[in-house]
């Protein structure tokens, strides 16, 4: 598959410490740093929330995958929020059906869904 270069593009407001990267297309292992790199937790600029939509996404393979978990892990430790928003195709959704990771994101339908949920646990 050929790289797009419009197929992750990252919107951040300081000022809420949100940020929300829309993938559309295909993202494979040719292109998943791409995705990688916008899903690094920035050292200076606190980021509190990323919200992934992959509403656009046709297909990932399971190097999408692997840099989603990569990125869940870091958000974790610096006490961020990351929040997967569909609605997913359903090649996307068996992919996180099949390998069993499903669970490990917090998921929304959508990313107005994942705007509106507390920053962390137990917040309102």
């Amino acid at each position: 598959m050929s790289e797009d270069p419009q197929n992750v593009t990252v919107t951040h407001d300081p000022a809420a410490g949100t940020r929300v990267v829309r993938v559309s297309g295909d993202i494979d292992h040719e292109n998943s740093p791409r995705l990688a790199d916008a899903l690094r937790v920035p050292d200076r600029a606190p980021v509190s929330r990323t919200v992934v939509d992959l509403s656009c996404l046709r297909f990932a393979d399971s190097s999408v995958l692997h840099v989603l978990l990569q990125a869940q892990r870091a958000h974790l430790a610096r006490g961020a929020l990351m929040v997967v928003a569909g609605p997913l195709s359903d090649t996307v959704r068996r992919l996180f059906d099949v390998t069993g990771t499903a669970g490990y994101f917090i998921r929304t339908d959508d990313v107005h869904a994942a705007l509106d949920l507390p920053a962390r646990p137990g917040e309102r």
